[in-house]
């Protein structure tokens, strides 16, 4: 006869059967295509050959990889992608900060003016697209008609597909700040929500007894408010910098990666369709999952360090 088992057993059996739903569906949904994706970068194999692909004749080989860390695309690629994440990321928080800031005094609207501050974050990113396409259309967008009637521009610019245009000496990246700035856009009131919860519980005596010591806006903001906030701006930055790195839909939607605008996973999903590689589509997202884990282990050394 089996002995029942105690609460904590039965408490360890509980949890466990509530976690596995969950472990499954990572399981099925997450580690299985990455080792799907680890298996097919190093396999001599084009998507036409999957159906035809059994165990017995698998050919491994490290030329994928070879092939994709010596292109010139990649690096262009990875550098496009690195800079997009970063200023994406960078300007998200910033505007975030800059909104939470402005809203955070009561005034009459302010809780209708923070409600449309979410619309960006909650409007599809196809009909977000569309707008942004519509609106930067050089033939009858609004901005060029602005520009061309009341900026004095001498033509409309085509801001989706043009590389670079000069701006005095310097060679302005067009599409690469378009994509940028969507992304600010689309992303920045996530950043205002965890900027505005951070601000709530900010003890408002402090900041009243230093601005009646003689403290200015400025150095309450710099040596109060903002250390109250770097917490969660660095980690807003990393979170958004991850998702920048690996996003797709927003610049294949907007430019199909024109315009000097391919980035990495625009990258990968060029070697898998269009060229139908699916072992250099594969190597390029291993590559990239390389470059997301240096970021990652780069940010915990700096928390660890932080508080030692």
């Amino acid at each position: 006869m089996r002995r029942p088992l105690t609460i904590s057993q039965r408490e360890d059996l509980h949890g466990r059967l509530l976690v596995g739903p969950t472990v499954i569906v990572v399981l099925l949904f997450a580690v299985l295509p990455f080792l799907a994706v680890v298996l097919f970068a190093f396999l001599d194999v084009r998507l036409v050959d999957i159906p035809r692909l059994y165990i017995d004749n698998l050919v491994f080989t490290g030329e994928n990889v070879a092939a994709v860390w010596n292109s010139p695309r990649f690096w262009s690629a990875a550098v496009t992608t690195a800079v997009y994440a970063a200023a994406s990321s960078a300007g998200a928080v910033l505007v975030g900060l800059a909104v939470a800031l402005a809203l955070r005094r009561p005034f009459r609207g302010r809780g209708l003016i923070r409600a449309m501050v979410l619309v960006p974050y909650v409007l599809p990113v196809v009909a977000a697209a569309t707008i942004w396409k519509t609106l930067l259309n050089p033939g009858y967008g609004l901005v060029n008609a602005v520009g061309v009637e009341w900026l004095g521009w001498a033509e409309p610019i085509a801001f989706l597909t043009t590389t670079s245009r000069d701006l005095g000496p310097f060679a302005v990246p067009v599409a690469l700040l378009c994509v940028i700035a969507f992304e600010v856009w689309k992303t920045f009131p996530l950043a205002f929500l965890f900027i505005t919860a951070r601000l709530q519980v900010v003890p408002e005596d402090v900041e009243e007894a230093a601005q009646i010591d003689g403290a200015g806006k400025t150095r309450v903001f710099r040596h109060l408010l903002l250390p109250e906030l770097a917490g969660v701006m660095a980690l807003l930055a990393v979170l958004r910098f991850l998702w920048s790195f690996q996003n797709f839909n927003d610049i294949y939607l907007l430019t199909g990666g024109a315009g000097g605008t391919e980035v990495l996973a625009v990258r990968v999903y060029s070697e898998l369709v269009v060229r139908a590689n699916i072992g250099t589509a594969s190597a390029t997202g291993l590559l990239m999952t390389g470059m997301l884990l240096v970021v990652v282990a780069v940010y915990a050394w700096l928390i660890r360090r932080e508080r030692a």
